[in-house]
């Protein structure tokens, strides 16, 4: 057995595909000093045909996996962009007079060798981001072809030494059993991309592989060990052939729960809708059986295209997904931009901290105009079903008496314009710092509903940026600090009767049921794919026993005692299912 780093979970049994690891190797080519504009034309038409491309596999991506996932690309887009990057290019160019290919290979050697010398995984991973731009530019100068990767012929498990987003892009997931790479890690962009495409991934295998895997080797690997065997025996390959077959399996019973209540063993319900960023999300939530949308992240109707959506556009967007989901409701929350979130046609400033900086609501009420725009079309989609609006990053009881009197005046012009509208449209906020957390029973007058962003409180409150890989490890969702916030929270909004819901990955996240059955919060929102597991374990759960192990949390002094006695909790029992879908108990 060769063991690497489990990147994305599942099991695959197959013959090994290796990709070839392709270099380029090019000659020392100068060039004449009066033949430079040549060159600089030859490299700024690569560099807008390699973005042409990129912005293509961007669509495709988003069409499969969603807009967060396919956002990876908006790096490799940065990249072209970056002044650093292109003055290294142009400099090699100027001053050595080669040819723009060279320039490129140079300046990609340059930065890649630079980030591997860095003691920080993540950015080591970044490197093979600088590889995949560099290279796509290398190929439009050279006019060479892509790597090719095998025909949709057979199923087959992928080896490579490290594997390009833009290489992934391309793959067929119903061919891919799954992938193996020699580079790479759990942050790499290409875990992410496997783990959004349902593919099981092993990273991290260099320098651990005594035989080289050639292509048509027997591989089994497991994606979330990071096991590899090369060449199983027998035993080996019915072990985990019936593994595999036990999670489809337990995933084929997930779905039969689709259409069962999320009702607990005592009879407590809970309401489990959906966070979506796009109608292809909302009816794979639907699928799944949400019950409504909590959260409309409504900045991806901004993204992937040359100019702000009109009012129009927006509408029959936020129509569309309001008579979808028909008597249930929709919670449309207003633009959330800046921090890591950007529009190519809206210059953001330079700024140290961006995510402490011009962002979300602070835009909003900045560019009244935009606005404007984006409340009207919430407010037109409101008549035609059950919507709610929401403001995002709140942080002071001025912000949303502002914002509340930018609706009203669009209330007034919608009236002027004979536009019919809900005139009790219920207006919500984001509870996501902890300024609005200490000052929730001020907000709780002003507004109809709180839901709190569990993945930006923790950040906040904790001051752990969990992209960064080398204080990730603080990032803890169950820290006291933030427990008690979540708590404070839910007491100012229960004292003056106005509804309270959790999104985030704690809502997603099944270990945490007893928390909120202990707060009596009874809407959960959460990613489509998270829908099923969360109901699956509220089947299972006795509100009872489960409130008993919430109060222990509650009282604990460390994030790992509450880690500790919640994922006990959640492996005491489990659960089957009838060929209807009605659930079951079993004790395990």
């Amino acid at each position: 057995m060769i063991q690497g780093i489990g990147a994305a979970a599942g099991v695959a049994i197959g013959k090994a595909f290796v990709l070839p690891n392709w270099e380029w190797s090019l000659p020392d080519t100068q060039v004449n000093p009066v033949d430079l504009a040549k060159e600089f034309e030859r490299l700024y038409e690569g560099i807008r045909t390699s973005k042409d491309e990129i912005e293509f596999i961007k669509r495709e991506f988003r069409e499969v996996v969603g807009p967060e996932e396919s956002s990876i690309f908006d790096a490799h887009l940065a990249i072209l962009d970056d002044p650093v990057f292109m003055s290294e290019i142009r400099g090699i160019i100027e001053r050595q007079y080669k040819a723009a290919e060279v320039a490129v290979k140079e300046a990609i050697d340059h930065f890649v060798a630079m980030f591997d010398l860095l003691d920080d995984e993540y950015m080591k991973e970044r490197a093979v981001d600088i590889k995949d731009v560099g290279n796509r530019l290398l190929k439009h100068l050279l006019g060479a072809p892509e790597v090719t990767l095998p025909s949709d012929t057979q199923p087959y498990i992928l080896v490579a030494k490290e594997l390009s987003p833009s290489q992934l892009a391309h793959l067929n997931p119903a061919y891919v059993l799954g992938i193996v790479t020699m580079m790479g890690g759990k942050t790499s962009h290409s875990s992410i991309m496997a783990r959004a495409l349902g593919i099981p991934l092993v990273a991290g295998l260099e320098n651990k592989i005594i035989t080289p895997i050639q292509t048509g080797d027997m591989l089994v690997l497991d994606g979330e060990t990071g096991a590899v065997m090369l060449h199983p025996d027998e035993s080996t390959v019915r072990d985990f052939t019936s593994r595999r077959a036990k999670q489809l399996k337990k995933r084929e019973q997930l779905e039969l729960l689709a259409t069962v209540e999320a009702f607990t063993k005592d009879g407590v319900s809970l309401r489990l809708a959906g966070n979506i960023s796009s109608v292809k999300e909302l009816n794979m939530a639907l699928k799944y059986g949400a019950e409504g949308v909590g959260l409309f992240r409504t900045e991806f109707l901004y993204m992937d295209r040359n100019t702000f959506p009109t009012e129009d556009e927006q509408f029959e967007v936020y129509k569309l997904v309001a008579e979808k989901v028909g008597k249930e409701s929709v919670v449309i929350r207003t633009l959330d931009i800046g921090g890591d979130k950007h529009l190519d046609y809206f210059q953001l400033p330079e700024e140290q901290n961006p995510f402490l900086g011009y962002r979300a609501i602070r835009i909003s009420l900045d560019r009244k105009d935009m606005f404007k725009t984006q409340m009207t079309a919430i407010l037109r989609a409101s008549h035609y079903g059950n919507v709610r609006m929401m403001f995002p990053m709140i942080s002071s009881v001025e912000e949303v008496q502002a914002a509340k009197a930018v609706l009203e005046e669009v209330k007034s012009e919608l009236d002027s314009r004979g536009i019919p509208y809900d005139r009790k449209l219920p207006v919500g906020i984001m509870i996501e710092v902890p300024a609005a957390v200490m000052i929730a029973d001020l907000l709780a007058e002003e507004v109809d509903f709180f839901s709190i962003g569990t993945n930006d409180l923790v950040q906040y409150v904790l001051a752990v940026d969990r992209m960064n890989e080398q204080i990730a490890h603080m990032y803890h969702p169950y820290h006291p600090a933030v427990l008690r916030m979540i708590k404070m929270t839910v007491d100012a909004a229960r004292s003056v009767g106005i509804d309270v819901s959790v999104c985030g990955e704690m809502a997603a996240d099944e270990r945490s049921l007893p928390l909120w059955l202990e707060l009596g919060i009874s809407v959960l929102s959460m990613s489509p794919q998270a829908l099923l597991k969360v109901k699956h374990r509220t089947l299972n759960t006795l509100a009872s026993e489960a409130r008993e192990v919430a109060k222990l949390c509650f009282r604990n002094r460390t994030s790992s005692e509450t880690e500790e006695q919640l994922s006990a909790f959640a492996g005491r029992s489990g659960i089957t299912l009838g060929a209807g879908g009605d659930s079951k108990e079993k004790t395990s």
